[in-house]
């Protein structure tokens, strides 16, 4: 097989499966895992795939800057904001991270319940402005119009003077290998800093993130308590994600 042949089918499993393993392409194809590892770099300069201990995954997917994520996938977003919600419990403080997921998470959260949300997202302070129970602390910092959110050395120092009893993560790329994942290094460092200072972390995903990474890491799968993620959500990503320890919730099928 000619390496054309064998980067063409390699791009065709990360489409269909969102990861490869070095491993089984080896023996599939019939050459050594250095052959598939020289293939797999080849494709990640292309910037077709992102390399991850024993093989690859799909890169996650830019949504680009937060007002046009807000505007895709309201629907699906909705869903996972409820059942994300269902599960805060009677969590008193909370961390909740910039994303448009997040966004609809907060809108769910039940108006009655008194309890406090710490975010570095005014979008998430607005979207809390209808639950009079709810006290908002909005972290300082340098406000990233792309990314919704304030991050720098401000939001890390205010983010590390805080204890909450949740945190509700947002991410870029997620998966297994690759754990979850941001485009931004100062992101993905406010990120780590909300989950130190956290007793519990529940993410909700949409279909495209999954299985895929992103360039910087945030943490391992096994450090999400629990993930949220559609219905139609693939069942070996699924059993993937629970084999890691972290307990997945799938929103129920719609029916028209």
């Amino acid at each position: 097989m000619f390496t054309d042949e064998r980067h063409e089918q390699i791009r065709q499993e990360l489409a269909d499966k969102g990861r490869v393993l070095a491993a089984d392409l080896a023996g599939r194809f019939g050459v050594s895992e250095d052959t598939i590892r020289r293939d797999l770099r080849e494709l990640a300069k292309a910037g077709e795939c992102r390399r991850v201990y024993g093989g690859a995954l799909a890169p996650a997917p830019d949504g680009g800057p937060l007002a046009a994520r807000m505007r895709e996938g309201r629907d699906a977003k909705a869903r996972l904001g409820e059942v994300a919600a269902g599960l805060v419990g009677t969590a008193q403080t909370i961390f909740i991270d910039a994303g448009s997921t997040n966004v609809a998470i907060a809108r769910a959260l039940p108006i009655d319940r008194k309890f406090t949300v710490v975010t570095n997202s005014p979008a998430i302070v607005m979207a809390l402005e209808s639950h009079t129970n709810c006290t908002r602390v909005l972290l300082g910092g340098v406000f990233d119009p792309d990314k919704g959110a304030c991050l720098g050395a401000q939001t890390l120092r205010d983010v590390q003077q805080v204890f909450a009893d949740l945190l509700i993560l947002g991410s870029c790329g997620l998966s297994p290998l690759g754990g979850v994942t941001a485009f931004d290094w100062d992101e993905a460092e406010i990120k780590r800093a909300m989950i130190r200072q956290s007793r519990q972390v529940i993410l909700a995903a949409t279909n495209e993130k999954l299985g895929t990474v992103a360039p910087f890491r945030v943490c391992e799968m096994s450090d999400v308590n629990q993930l949220v993620l559609e219905a139609s959500a693939s069942p070996a990503d699924v059993r993937a994600v629970e084999e890691t320890g972290t307990i997945v919730h799938q929103v129920a099928e719609t029916t028209d």
